[in-house]
Parts: C-alpha cells; sequence; structure tokens
C-alpha cells in the first residue's frame, strides 16, 4: 500500500486531463455489472468524485440500489491507468448543481442546472489502484531486452494501492 499523502497525490496527477471515466455499478435484482463512460466533473482534494447525470437514470437506481462502485479510468497514448472504489451518494440539491454546472453539460441536459431531474453523483473514494506505464519505445525495448537478457519479467512501471477513505 503507498503512503496516502504521496498516493493521493499520484491518483489525482494521472487522472488529471483525463475527462472520461467508466462508472461501474451492480446491476439491481442480481444483474451483471453495468458501465457506462461518463465525463466527470470535478475531483476533490481527498479524492471524492462528482459527476452529473438524470435523476431518472437507470444509475441512479442502480446506486440507490447497492452504493457500492468502481470508477476506471484509461490514458492508452501516456500508459496511466486508474480504477477507484467507493460509495456513491446521489445529490439533488439545486445549490451544488449549480455551483459544479458548466454550459458544455447542456447538450446533456438541455433544462440547465435548474431542471430537477439533474442531479449529482458523489464518489466517495476509498480506494485506488493505480499502473503509471513507461510511454517511451526507448524504455520499453530497454525492459524487453533487460526481461529476456535476465530471464526476469518486465516490470509494467510503477504500480500501486492507495487507501482514500
Amino acid at each position: 500500500m503507498t503512503d496516502d499523502v504521496a498516493g493521493r497525490r499520484k491518483v489525482l496527477e494521472l487522472i488529471e486531463g483525463m475527462d472520461y471515466a467508466l462508472f461501474i455499478t451492480r446491476g439491481r435484482d442480481g444483474a451483471p455489472l453495468h458501465a457506462r463512460p461518463m465525463a466527470y466533473r470535478s475531483v476533490e482534494g481527498d479524492g471524492d468524485l462528482w459527476f452529473f447525470t438524470k435523476k431518472d437514470s437507470r444509475k441512479v437506481k442502480e446506486v440507490e440500489t447497492d452504493p457500492q462502485i468502481l470508477v476506471s479510468f484509461a490514458d492508452p497514448k501516456q500508459q496511466h491507468f486508474v480504477s477507484i472504489n467507493g460509495r456513491a451518494e446521489i445529490v439533488a440539491d439545486r445549490a451544488t448543481v449549480t455551483k459544479n454546472w458548466s454550459e458544455i453539460y447542456r447538450a446533456w441536459f438541455p433544462g440547465g442546472p435548474s431542471d430537477e431531474n439533474v442531479v449529482m453523483i458523489r464518489v466517495h473514494a476509498e480506494r485506488a489502484e493505480y499502473w503509471d506505464t513507461p510511454t517511451s519505445a526507448l524504455v520499453y525495448a530497454f525492459g524487453y531486452l533487460k526481461a529476456v537478457a535476465t530471464g526476469q519479467p518486465a516490470r509494467a512501471g510503477e504500480i500501486g494501492t492507495v487507501d482514500l477513505a
């Protein structure tokens, strides 16, 4: 397990600039896991994540049934990958919705922040795992050659687990 302060910093650094994540919930009544891409609005310093959604959406019903969720980020170009486990909370407070609102969201929510069907999901982050692998072809080739020469598996870069609760 990575040191909490350094680990939090690393997780926030890795997801910076990633605009989308897979938001994964448990299906209702024993249905399989359900993943959907979502634009996330913001990350708080403690690692909590905020998303806009519709109150009458399937994901809200799934979160109300089981708030334990997984959010997965990927930046294949940079070889940065992060998964965050946490508990989701539906926040319908108009002040919170308005404070976090950006006009870019009007494409999905034409009624704007005053629309009662627009709510936010706050993910109280509990644990994160990350993979930060080298992107340079030269670094990758060196790791491959070293693995072949030593008979030891190639290292996949920096891997860490962080307690965020």
